[in-house]
């Protein structure tokens, strides 16, 4: 009996799933400009969508294909500085620049992909950690084009049709739809055969090869589309502090956008959404700390990462199966383990 058409079936009522609740979430944040009781407040909203936008690039490379990068920061600032500059020193749109930009990242990343990607578990992240490195020193030493340690100043806002997105109410309806757009696309793209092969790399390379992935492809088209987006995240963050300075997209940077993806959940389509709100939210809570702010930070995540594995996202399947095993132990004879009770299967066999 042919099993196909269930399995599209069911590919298709998920995505369908998906798609209704992004568009849920999306309907829901729409409320944030009308509580937001500042600008200030209104632009940490504009920042969610950034850093969304971020980590759900990196979760491409490391929750569908298994890959860690220690590069994406220096991804980001690569697409800042590419828009930032082509503004400033030449006097290019903006939209044409972050154009410019999101095609620029992708090409660099797509050589650099070829170049590392044949590497393995530490020695493929010591690799993009020197490319890491390279770039935050071209960041610095550039001073003509990049203004070097002072930063890039000077840098014009998206307008449309006149109107200027200059302020933090203005830019966060274009922050909203983009990080929809994003979402959207990253949905399509993980129900659809593409998407399944390359979550089969992360599952088994071998594997994968066998059922004729040609993985290296995979991993580089991944790789350079993860940091296409991190690019566009880049050049809207230029394009909305009208600066761009080395310090934003160093090392660190990178390490903590690696925890981000952990922490919302690896792989998961939802997981950077959390991620993202952690990123956004959590440092400026703990801002009075002040010194100790590293510290509190780090210790929470600690926390989360060695009591939720499976990272944030994760906590909605455990609440289900809780749910599950209640209503398992509701039905069957309290005098009774749960582990001694039979439940047939649909073949008709009886096991434990």
């Amino acid at each position: 009996m042919p099993t196909q058409p269930h399995t599209t079936s069911f590919a298709g009522h998920r995505l369908d799933r998906q798609r209704w609740t992004l568009l849920a979430v999306w309907v829901l944040a729409l409320v944030w400009p009308l509580v937001a009781p500042n600008d200030y407040v209104l632009s940490l909203g504009v920042y969610f969508f950034i850093n969304l936008i971020l980590i759900a690039s990196l979760n491409v490379i490391m929750g569908w294909t298994g890959q860690v990068s220690l590069a994406h920061a220096a991804f980001y600032g690569l697409g800042a500085y590419v828009s930032g500059v082509l503004n400033t020193r030449w006097g290019v749109s903006p939209w044409l620049g972050t154009l410019a930009a999101i095609a620029a990242v992708g090409g660099v990343a797509g050589f650099v992909g070829w170049a590392t990607l044949r590497l393995r578990g530490p020695y493929l992240s010591m690799g993009t950690l020197g490319f890491s490195g390279i770039l935050s020193v071209l960041f610095v030493e550039l001073v003509p084009l990049t203004g070097g340690p002072n930063g890039l100043a000077g840098i014009e806002p998206y307008e449309v049709f006149g109107y200027a997105l200059d302020t933090p109410g203005r830019f966060f309806w274009f922050a909203w739809l983009m990080g929809a757009l994003v979402m959207w696309c990253l949905i399509n793209l993980f129900c659809s055969v593409p998407g399944r092969s390359l979550r089969a790399i992360e599952g088994s390379e071998i594997g994968a090869n066998t059922l004729g992935v040609n993985t290296f492809r995979a991993k580089v088209i991944a790789f350079s589309l993860s940091a296409s987006m991190a690019g566009l995240a880049g050049a809207m963050y230029a394009h909305f502090n009208l600066f761009a300075s080395p310090e934003t997209f160093g090392f660190f940077a990178s390490v903590l956008l690696v925890v981000m993806v952990a922490l919302g959940g690896v792989g998961s389509l939802w997981g950077p959404v959390f991620g993202a709100a952690v990123l956004t939210c959590v440092p400026e809570l703990l801002r009075r700390f002040q010194d100790a702010e590293l510290l509190i930070f780090g210790l929470c995540m600690i926390a989360v990462l060695l009591y939720l594995p499976g990272g944030i996202s994760s906590l909605g399947q455990r609440f289900g199966r809780a749910r599950q095993r209640k209503r398992l132990g509701k039905g069957a004879d309290s005098s009774k383990p749960l582990r001694n009770l039979k439940m047939e299967s649909p073949n008709g066999t009886v096991g434990h």
